[in-house]
């Protein structure tokens, strides 16, 4: 089947090699032509594992197209995916002009009947949007095409998005008209083979699900980063405490771990987009004002540790000339993102307090660079083991697996002092405590010091 894809970026990209992968003929158009030559070389713009051999292979097989050439692009696919960024607005609300953009370039160019899928997180009642637009566009062409518009939204998981889109759990689809439902089935038969996936429902309710899939998972990291405050005061350990609670089949492991607050590009944003669209409908919603008020508080905590423990040393001692070791950039592992992650917040504290930085992480090297530019009080180190050179603490951002099993010894030889603060809680505070470390994890009851 023919599939145009509108925006290279994380989701247009994964989704168009996964369905060029299974045969489909796939052309993928985006504004940005140093992007589009890039990936006709190669060279695949993100940090995602298995995505580079996906497009590669599929490029060079000539399924998987990239072009900016937008009229080429609507004429080649009946189907017409709209995966473009849908940034926050100054309020909070989803910025829909990338989306509206690419409805006017589809009706402008449409010769043909064309279903048109939402495959970007976009607020409830989009679709309506994007059918009016392209209605007034043909319209002002004189022309009479048919046309549908599905919402479609995306799971995929950063770390794993291509086996998420490979093997899917569930398929939304957003309509109401059959004949796109059949075409849509089709479209994805190849992915549905075991039992079947696909659900069906309204358009408003398909648009909705994905901000309730998202906001409840932020939820409940959420509150568990409440409960971990709350351990911590009472002497309690929150590991413990996940155990017990994780073992509940109503509750369940599953996005259960404290840690120093979630980032990325959907949680924050689909949360605050949510809190937007209640309130646009006199709707406060309450819940997800605590679940963003959480994370941004919990975002500090690493710092808070830091500041904490040279002051109950020295009350007059503060983290200026401090060199502080970060292992971790990524908002989390397996991917090079950095939007909203909480070692932004913690470097960005640190140089307002005046100590420098010595960071490590696998793949959030380049994004960092890109980020800060040069500075004098960032070093980008080359390993793990580098950035712990004369530093005085090394805090934790990240849960790379390469983190796990350190060498304790050097990280004790490399450091100014003995001191972790796990953001991540990857180590037991007993044995770190036999180790000599002062060691502050998230939620451990009582910090641990020699």
């Amino acid at each position: 089947m023919k599939v145009t894809v509108f925006g290279i970026g994380y989701v247009g990209l994964v989704q168009g090699a996964v369905l060029a992968s299974v045969g489909h003929d796939v052309v993928c158009v985006d504004v940005d032509e140093g992007k589009v030559e890039a990936l006709k070389q190669g060279d695949i713009p993100i940090f995602e594992p298995g995505l580079t051999t996906l497009v590669k292979d599929n490029f060079e097989a000539g399924r998987l197209k990239f072009t900016t050439d937008a009229e080429m692009a609507v004429n080649h696919g009946e189907f017409q995916f709209v995966a473009v960024g849908t940034p926050p607005d100054e309020d909070g609300s989803a910025d829909l002009k990338y989306v509206l953009s690419v409805a006017e370039t589809i009706a402008e160019h449409m010769q043909d009947e064309k279903i048109i899928i939402n495959k970007s997180t976009v607020p409830v009642g989009t679709a309506d949007k994007v059918a009016s637009t392209i209605a007034s566009k043909l319209e002002a062409r004189s022309k009479k095409l048919s046309f549908s518009v599905i919402s479609n939204p995306e799971f995929l998981k950063e770390g794993s998005a291509v086996s998420d889109c490979l093997k899917p759990d569930r398929i939304i689809i957003g309509t109401s008209d059959s004949t796109s439902e059949e075409k849509m089935r089709e479209l994805y038969a190849p992915f549905n083979r075991n039992h079947d996936k696909v659900i069906v429902m309204d358009v408003r309710s398909a648009e909705l699900t994905k901000y309730a899939a998202n906001c409840m998972l932020a939820t409940k990291i959420s509150f568990m980063n409440e409960m971990s405050n709350l351990a911590e005061r009472l002497g309690a350990d929150i590991e413990s405490v996940r155990h017990g609670i994780g073992s509940d089949p109503r509750i369940g492991y599953q996005f259960i771990y404290p840690g120093c607050g979630y980032g990325g590009s959907c949680f924050p944003k689909d949360v605050q987009a949510l809190v937007k669209i209640a309130g646009d409908i006199d709707y406060k919603s309450s819940i997800l004002e605590a679940v963003e008020e959480v994370n941004n508080r919990q975002k500090n905590k690493l710092y808070e540790h830091l500041s904490r423990h040279y002051l109950n040393k020295n009350p007059s001692q503060s983290l200026a000339g401090k060199t502080i070791a970060v292992w971790g950039l990524s908002f989390k592992p397996n991917t090079d993102d950095m939007r909203e992650a909480s070692s932004r917040v913690l470097m960005e504290s640190l140089w307002q307090s005046g100590a420098k930085v010595q960071a490590y992480d696998p793949e959030a090297m380049h994004e960092s660079q890109r980020i800060y530019g040069q500075r004098d009080d960032l070093i980008l180190s080359g390993t793990k083991e580098a950035a712990l050179k004369d530093a005085d603490a090394l805090v934790i951002c990240t849960e790379w697996s390469q983190f796990r099993a350190p060498d304790f010894e050097l990280i004790a030889d490399s450091l100014n002092e003995k001191l972790i603060i796990d953001g991540r809680n990857m180590f037991d505070p007993e044995v770190m405590k036999s180790k000599g470390f002062d060691y502050y994890g998230i939620g451990r009851g009582l910090s641990i010091q020699r």
